[in-house]
């Protein structure tokens, strides 16, 4: 069975977030290993500089390595990245699967994103789209997402 991880930056806390994410995280585990890894988001000054966010981002970056997967296909969620359609991210999944790769991860950044370097690592860079949404929405929705690749791969009835 494939294995499946979200490493998030900051935690979750408003209950509305935490029950949607958890919906999908339980539909998801008829399909992969599904588990998601948070770590801590740099504090910053209320208007911090381009110098320290970059530190910043530095330090969650060296955090995010230390949780990777062994082996894993590395996809970091940034709104430069590639957009695919549901039945495109549903092709790629199965595609990396039939390819060896038994182990998929997810990068999920905090307010100010991920780290250039860590972004230049990774095997894909996806966007969910060119607008900005907040971090938690995001990781529900790619979530979201995820369970739809998963049902297309599977020939369920969810994707209409």
């Amino acid at each position: 069975m494939l294995s499946v991880k979200l490493i998030c930056v900051g935690k979750m806390k408003e209950k509305h977030f935490c029950d949607a994410f958890e919906e999908y995280s339980k539909r998801l585990g008829a399909f992969c290993r599904f588990e998601v890894e948070e770590i801590a988001e740099q504090r910053l000054p209320d208007s911090p500089s381009a110098a320290e966010i970059a530190a910043a981002l530095r330090r969650e970056a060296e955090a995010i390595r230390k949780k990777l997967p062994a082996g894993a296909a590395v996809t970091a969620m940034c709104v430069e990245g590639r957009e695919m359609s549901s039945p495109q991210l549903a092709a790629y999944i199965a595609k990396t699967a039939s390819g060896g790769t038994s182990r998929l991860c997810f990068l999920v950044g905090g307010s100010f994103g991920l780290d250039e370097e860590l972004k230049r690592e990774a095997s894909l860079r996806l966007s969910m789209s060119a607008m900005t949404f907040p971090h938690h929405l995001a990781r529900i929705m790619l979530a979201e997402q995820l369970y739809r690749a998963f049902t297309i791969n599977a020939g369920a009835r969810y994707h209409k």
